[in-house]
Parts: structure tokens; sequence; C-alpha cells
């Protein structure tokens, strides 16, 4: 099994290097080819209006990313999913969510890319700062309708009929000091056998989702409520809140080095430039990338470190850990490299240990008794 998940971690890594070759490679040739100033051309013949040309020209970049991305994607999402047995989505689903996602994505790039610009045109000298802004609000606001409008799309979703599992979810949620709407079980394995679980929206949209192959008899009761305990636990330490912030620095520190380099002549209102802008937005993505994952990697176990305090059941933990390596075919080792580059989540060996090295603290009297105590 290890052997397994090992072959297809390496098939990841190389389709992810893949892509972002892919992409860097395509926004470099459309910009030095000519075509970038050809598309614009052809639509200001059509209409001198901003707005249109903006929404128009984005529109044409992304559909010749999708449609160019098609196989690339197919092998990704489908042939290599097939082939290890993480999937039983059939061509014609997978080709249906590969248009809804290409539309959604589609429609959020062209309305990022109109405020974007707009605040170019009406606030030359302070645009870097309000895109920025309009950027997160809306970033912001995708969170709140995710769950309700964008979820639905893929996946059909019903309260969950188990009631002692919602009933420990819910009295879990409680504990945590977590006020949720409800549990709800999604149809997950129409399209991959994976297993997960989430915890998704903000304000009063904020809901629990239980993937049905997380239901399926090999989880114990107690083991999901440590995942749910794990994602309560971003929550309660407003993980959110703090990666939304530092997001909030990069994208104003990215905006900030763009309204310097227009300074210097780079005509960055011009939307034929909007490949080399979003080449060197990429870019710039990329080197960060690393230390944004150890951010992340360093909230996932403190998440983990509250899950387990709060249950007092590492035991479960760990088995827990084990069945998703298994059921997931993660890879439970990566190569360093790997694991800087692509792992916002820590290895699962790394959880694991993390786990045992808190037994060793965690007396055999207090592991039974601490959710009693939590309660009193």
């Amino acid at each position: 099994m290890e052997d397994k998940a090992k072959r297809y971690a390496r098939i990841k890594y190389g389709l992810a290097l893949a892509e972002i070759a892919y992409v860097l490679s395509l926004l470099a040739i459309l910009q030095a080819s000519g075509f970038a100033f050809c598309l614009k051309k052809a639509l200001t013949n059509l209409s001198s209006n901003q707005f249109f040309l903006i929404a128009a020209y984005s529109a044409a970049i992304f559909l010749i990313y999708i449609l160019l991305n098609f196989f690339l994607a197919f092998y990704r999402s489908f042939v290599i999913e097939r082939r290890f047995n993480l999937s039983n989505q059939r061509f014609f689903a997978w080709f249906l969510d590969y248009v809804k996602s290409g539309i959604l994505g589609m429609l959020v790039f062209i309305i990022l890319l109109e405020g974007f610009f707009f605040f170019i045109r009406a606030y030359p000298l302070s645009w870097w700062w309000m895109s920025a802004l309009f950027w997160i609000f809306l970033s912001l606001c995708l969170a709140r309708i995710f769950p309700i409008l964008v979820i639905p799309l893929f996946f059909k979703y019903k309260k969950l009929k188990d009631e002692d599992l919602r009933r420990r979810i819910l009295d879990l949620a409680s504990k945590m000091r977590m006020k949720i709407l409800d549990v709800f079980e999604i149809d997950f394995s129409k399209k991959s056998l994976k297993a997960n679980a989430a915890f998704v929206g903000i304000g009063r949209s904020k809901r629990v989702l239980l993937t049905d192959t997380l239901l399926n008899g090999k989880f114990l009761p107690e083991e999901i409520e440590l995942i749910l305990a794990h994602e309560f636990a971003h929550y309660r330490f407003k993980h959110l809140i703090k990666i939304t912030a530092i997001n909030a620095v990069v994208i104003l520190l990215t905006f900030y080095i763009f309204f310097r380099l227009g300074n210097l002549g780079l005509d960055i209102k011009d939307i034929s430039n909007l490949g080399a802008w979003l080449f060197l937005f990429m870019l710039f993505q990329l080197v960060i990338m690393p230390f944004m994952n150890l951010i992340s990697r360093i909230m996932e176990t403190n998440a983990d470190g509250e899950a387990i305090k709060v249950s007092g059941k590492i035991g479960y933990f760990i088995s827990m850990m084990e069945k998703l390596a298994k059921q997931n075919l993660s890879e439970k080792s990566p190569p360093l490299w790997a694991k800087i580059f692509f792992y916002d989540h820590p290895p699962v060996d790394e959880r694991i240990n993390f786990a045992r090295l808190r037994s060793r603290n965690f007396p055999q009297e207090a592991k039974e008794n601490f959710a009693k105590r939590m309660e009193a």
C-alpha cells in the first residue's frame, strides 16, 4: 500500500509541476507572440467601452486556458484517479464538472479583473491598495456563499441521518463554543472514494459537511468526532482570520510592486499587458508558496493539538490518521522538497508522531477522564 501511495504521489507531483510550467509558458507565449495585442485590437473594434473590453478580454484568455488545459486536467483528475481506484466517476459527469468549474472560475476571474482595472482607471495613485481590498472583500463574500450556492452545483447534501453522530458533533461544537447551522452529509462517493470532512461558511452559513465515504462504517464515531474537533480548533484559534490577514498583506505587497513597476514605465492600464502581469503575479506566488505552506502546517499542528486536548483520545487520533492515509492514498512520509512546496498539512507520519509525543505527557487517567472534566 505504501509503494502504491508513493507512486500516486510522484505522479501528482509531476503533474502539478507540469501545470505550473504550462501556465507560465502559455502566459509568456500569449504576450511574446503579439497575440495579446491583436486580441485587444479586435475587441476594441467591437466596442470601446472599457468594462466590455476587460470582460471580453478576460473571458477570452480564460477560455484559452481551460481549453488547452483540458487534456492535462483530464489525465490528472480523471485517468489517474480511476487508475488508482480513487474514483468511479463517469467521463460525462467529470466533463460536466469541468465545464461548471470553468464557468465559475471565469466569472470570478472577470469580476476580479473588472475591479482591478476600474481602480487603476479611477484612482491612478491609490489603486494598488483599493484593488487589494476589493479582492479580499470578494474572497470573504465567496466564503460566505460557497456552501449555499457553489457546493450544491457539484454535490447533493442533506442533514445527517445518524442522530447519535449528529448529537456528538453538535455537543462537541457546543463544548468548543461553536455555533453551527447543522451537520450535513454529501454524496461524495459519486465522484471520489476519498474520505473527508469540512467546516465551511462564515457567519450564519457555518455548517459541518461529512462525505458519505467517511460514513461507510470504516471510521468510528470517535474518529469522526476528532476530525471535526480539528476543524473546530481552526475556528477557535481564528486561523481563518489570520490566514486572511496574511493573504491580504501578500496581495497588498504584490499590487504595490506592480504599482512601482508601473511608475517605471510598464503600462499596467493596458489590458494587452495582462499576460505579463499574471506571469509576474504567479512567479511571486510560487516564491512565497513555501512560506505560506509553512504557516499553514503550523496552524494544522496547533489544530491537531487542540483536538487531542479536547477529546483526550490519542489512540483514536492515530487510528483515524492511519485510516485516512490508507483510504486517500496519502504518502505518509514525502520527500522534503515535496513537503516544502506542496504540503499545507503536515505529512501523516509527522501528525502521528506528534500525537505520540503528546501522549507521553498525557497520563492514562487524564486520557480517560479529560472529556468529563472539560464538560464539568
